[in-house]
C-alpha cells in the first residue's frame, strides 16, 4: 500500500467547538483537522465559546502548516465560524471559509468524528477536577496518541503522523473469513 504525502495546502475542516465538563465548569474545544490525513493540525481550549477560540485554534493550525493561500476551511455554521472577526482572519491568511448547509451534520463528519472518539476514548472515562487537568489530558490525547499512534481504517491502519510521512506500517496479514 502506498500513501500520498499530505501538506496541509487545499482542505481542513473545523467543528461547532465541543466541551469538557469538570469540577470548575466548562472546557471548550476548537480543532483544525486535515481532511487527507485526519491529523488534528491546530486545537485550541478556553474556558468560553467566543470567537477568540476557534480563531485560536486556526491560528494553531496556519502556524504549524504555513499553508499556501486558498486553503479551504470548512465549518459548520456556528456564530463564531460566520463572524466578521473570523472573516478577517481567514483573509488575512489567504484562508477561503466554507460553511456546511443547514442541517447537513456529515458535511463535517470528519471533525463530527473526531469528537465522538475523544469523548468515548478519553473525557468520558473520568472526571476532570480542573479545566488545566483536562487541558492536559487533551494534549496527551491529541499530541501522544491521536495524531502519531492511533491507527485509522480509512488511512489503511496508519496513523495521521505515519500517512503523511509516507510511511506505512505492517499489519499482521487479515485472516480471510469465508
Amino acid at each position: 500500500m502506498r500513501s500520498k504525502r499530505c501538506n496541509f495546502t487545499r482542505t481542513s475542516t473545523a467543528s461547532r467547538p465541543t466541551s469538557a465538563t469538570t469540577w470548575e465548569g466548562w472546557l471548550y474545544l476548537a480543532t483544525v483537522i486535515d481532511l487527507a490525513s485526519r491529523r488534528v493540525v491546530g486545537w485550541a481550549v478556553a474556558d468560553h465559546l467566543k470567537t477568540d477560540l476557534v480563531d485560536a485554534a486556526l491560528t494553531d493550525a496556519l502556524h504549524r502548516r504555513r499553508p499556501a493561500d486558498g486553503l479551504v476551511f470548512h465549518s459548520d455554521r456556528g456564530c463564531q465560524y460566520t463572524s466578521a472577526q473570523h472573516a478577517r482572519l481567514a483573509k488575512r491568511h489567504g484562508v477561503r471559509l466554507s460553511v456546511g448547509q443547514r442541517g447537513q451534520c456529515w458535511d463535517n463528519a470528519v471533525a463530527e468524528s473526531f469528537f465522538s472518539t475523544l469523548k468515548t476514548e478519553l473525557i468520558h472515562r473520568q472526571a476532570w477536577p480542573t479545566r488545566k487537568a483536562a487541558h492536559q489530558a487533551i494534549f496527551e490525547y491529541v499530541e501522544g496518541w491521536y495524531n502519531t499512534r492511533r491507527w485509522h481504517s480509512s488511512l489503511g491502519y496508519q496513523s495521521p503522523v505515519a500517512y503523511e510521512g509516507g510511511t506505512v506500517i505492517s499489519l499482521l496479514p487479515a485472516l480471510k473469513v469465508a
